[in-house]
């Protein structure tokens, strides 16, 4: 039996998960429209690719990933576009993004897709068919799978599923364990594969016997040799990913530093079913497992298509009349939504339907105690009450020294306040105020940029100005000495004795002094870089000209004989 390790802090909170485990997981029914947000990842938006009116299959490309950091957003069932606008999204801030909503029509046909060997497929290719097909970190953070799937110059030895889902009410990975092992551990698998890493270390709370017997069954029956379930203990939050990181190899990632330098990567195992689905079936990421829960009749999981109605859904469950609000995700870190008509995203693992008995108000803050209660449950080894005095100071320069990006917002320290104190949103808004100056400042220094290459740009146009000018003003000054030596010599009175052949070769000769002058000014333009046949037409006209002159030359000797 392989050790485990203990990670800092961390707390008990009631689990309340068996509410939602009596029954498999069910089918949701098909919405009356989807409401598609194209942002469901981090990163870049996904760009529309589809118009108003036109009717669309499941699985077809409705958002195109724009840039490295991006995924795809297909449509979850066939039927037509009926908007692409802003509409308010499952996200704490409240703000709308840009969606596509799809009007089903029942038929739910299918594009042509199709699986590949992923032992015969090369690593690249395996890596855009993720990408293509949507597939993003389902434990909450939708990170871009195909982007985590890359070893790069890091030797990664230990891959980490993470089946832990310490939160409380959340049981969708859970049941995912429970009934869909096999794909689980053979998405593994290609993850493993794409990474080279040398073993899989599958992490599962011990208040989950069901998930797993059933992976370690599936370890069996599947010959997974670089695979080991192990289940370790209940405490909040141990399914992050460095608490459970420290639980399972020891290893502790220091602030600043990313798994993947440690030799350890980490995924969810609801990513690593997706993926399977996406390689050996050519599925895109269309749906996702949602427990539904709280204060509903039929607490329940339910396979949801993306998009669908946060009400329609909870419909589904038995809601009760005295629910007030929804949350997307477990009570300690989950978002309040802005409206019960959001669609469900790839970042909505459980829908709690919330209501004045089930969640109280919370009770009036009242000053800090220094009790240091909060830095004894950190799971970050912060120290809170010290966050908590810079980011209402608004002493952020502080707080980012006793390392605020260090903390996950977990809300343990929260939970075992005594004096009711929203440490985490707190934290939230210092963090939020610190990434507007960062960017600011970084706006202020692109236009200190383009403000100063304007300035080269004006001062190098004006010397290009200045020495054309003056190049003219010496050409005219050459000419103009040219043309008084010749006027000198027209105004000077005639020799009576000369010959009149003589005063006007005189003439001729100044002529072509002048000329040669003006020519020696001046500088052919546009003379880089000419073609085989402009070449051969100057060449030709300079043989026209020269002929010419020695033409006129020899009219000029007979002359003169």
């Amino acid at each position: 039996m392989r050790a485990t390790f203990k990670f800092h802090g961390g707390v008990h909170p009631p689990t309340h998960k068996t509410e939602s485990t009596r029954t498999p997981i069910a089918l949701a029914a098909l919405p009356s429209k989807l409401v598609i947000p194209l942002h469901q990842h981090v990163g870049t938006l996904a760009k529309p690719v589809v118009q108003i009116g036109e009717r669309v299959l499941k699985g077809q490309l409705i958002g195109k990933p724009e840039g490295r950091l991006s995924s795809a957003v297909h449509a979850p069932t066939s039927g037509t576009v009926s908007a692409i606008d802003m509409q308010l999204v499952a996200h704490h801030s409240g703000l709308p993004d840009l969606c596509v909503t799809l009007i089903p029509d029942g038929r739910d046909e299918w594009i042509e897709h199709g699986g590949v060997d992923y032992k015969q497929t090369a690593h690249s290719d395996l890596r855009h068919l993720l990408r293509q097909a949507g597939v993003v970190g389902l434990g909450g953070a939708v990170f871009p799978s195909d982007i985590k799937a890359y070893a790069n110059k890091h030797k990664i030895k230990t891959m980490v599923l993470n089946g832990a889902e310490c939160e409380p009410y959340i049981t969708c990975d859970d049941m995912l364990m429970r009934e869909r092992a096999g794909d689980i551990l053979r998405g593994a698998e290609v993850l493993r594969e794409l990474l080279y890493a040398e073993e899989v270390l599958v992490g599962i709370e011990d208040n989950k016997p069901e998930a797993i017997a059933a992976m370690r069954r599936a370890v069996i029956d599947g010959k997974h040799a670089h695979v080991r379930v192990i289940a370790v203990p209940t405490v909040y939050p141990s399914g992050g990913a460095k608490q459970l990181i420290r639980i399972l190899t020891g290893i502790e990632v220091a602030a600043g530093v990313r798994s993947t330098e440690m030799g350890v990567q980490c995924f969810n195992v609801a990513t690593a079913y997706c993926a399977w689905r996406a390689i050996a079936h050519g599925e895109p990421l269309l749906s996702r497992i949602v427990t539904v829960t709280g204060n509903v009749e039929r607490a329940q999981n339910f396979e949801v298509l993306l998009g669908t109605p946060v009400d329609e859904l909870v419909a589904q469950a038995g809601a009760r009349p005295d629910t007030d609000k929804h949350i997307m995700g477990g009570p300690m870190m989950g978002v309040q939504l802005p409206a019960a008509t959001v669609g469900i995203t790839k970042a909505a693992n459980c829908i709690i339907a919330s209501s004045p008995a089930l969640f109280p108000p919370p009770k009036p803050a009242l000053p800090c105690i220094r009790c240091t209660r909060c830095a004894e449950v950190c799971p970050a080894d912060l120290q809170p009450q010290d966050l908590h005095w810079f980011a209402k100071s608004n002493n952020f320069g502080k707080a980012q020294e006793f390392h605020l990006f260090d903390c996950i917002e977990c809300g343990a320290c929260a939970y075992v306040c005594p004096s009711n104190i929203p440490l985490v949103n707190f934290y939230r808004y210092a963090k939020s105020e610190i990434w507007a100056r960062e960017q600011e400042s970084q706006a202020a220094e692109v236009a200190r940029e383009r403000h100063e290459y304007r300035q080269l740009r004006i001062e190098r146009e004006k010397q290009e100005k200045a020495e054309k000018l003056a190049q003219k003003e010496k050409a005219a000054a050459a000419a103009k000495a040219v043309a008084d030596a010749a006027q000198a010599q027209i105004v000077t009175p005639p020799d009576p004795n000369a010959d009149p052949d003589d005063t006007m070769q005189l003439r001729i000769d100044a002529a072509l002094a002048r000329a040669k002058e003006q020519a020696a000014a001046s500088k052919p333009q546009n003379t880089e870089a000419l073609t085989p046949q402009q070449q051969a037409e100057i060449a030709e006209a300079d043989a026209r000209r020269a002929q010419a002159h020695e033409m006129a030359l020899s009219d000029a000797e007979r002359k003169n004989e």
